[in-house]
């Protein structure tokens, strides 16, 4: 159980680790469209559009490396105060009943989105705008994919709490 934990969460840690530089990326587009628009007095719609996208990839698959951290949004209003069995708990139910259900919904409203996007060969809307919108369409679903596989490797370090067979971080 711990080997698959590790495992996955090295996903999420490699796949957070290679889209934090979405966001330096994202960075230089927005300055080269800012110099051209307010500099050269022009502007494309497509480097709009790439902003969107990666600004949409940096948040999407950060997902599960944020969650992996514990950098996401927590109410906390006791969990700080548990001890580790009853994070544990908390982690483990919480899991159970409200991220892999919420994930394995969205995957299934995403695979039929994307799909359908793919299937008509959906473009920009906007005159010059990037086409493939569907490839945006399905970082949706796979945003959702990295969660959840996160979302496994949080229950299962529950379990393993519980069970005692926790290793050290």
């Amino acid at each position: 159980m711990n080997k698959l934990k590790n495992i996955l969460e090295s996903i999420s840690e490699r796949i957070g680790r290679l889209f934090a530089w979405s966001v330096a990326l994202l960075v230089l587009v927005i300055c080269v469209d800012v110099f051209m628009r307010y500099v050269l007095d022009i502007s494309f719609i497509w480097l709009v559009e790439l902003e969107i996208y990666l600004f949409a990839l940096s948040f999407l698959f950060a997902s599960g490396y944020a969650f992996k951290h514990d950098n996401h949004v927590r109410v906390d209003l006791f969990y700080a105060k548990w001890g580790d069995k009853g994070k544990a708990w908390t982690n483990l139910l919480g899991g159970l009943f409200f991220l892999l259900p919420w994930c394995l919904v969205s995957i299934m409203a995403c695979w039929k989105y994307a799909m359908t996007s793919f299937r008509m060969g959906e473009s920009s809307a906007q005159p010059g705008g990037l086409p493939g919108l569907y490839m945006l369409k399905f970082c949706l679903l796979l945003g959702f994919i990295f969660l959840l596989i996160q979302g496994i490797a949080s229950m299962l370090q529950a379990v393993l709490v519980l069970r005692g067979k926790a290793e050290e971080k």
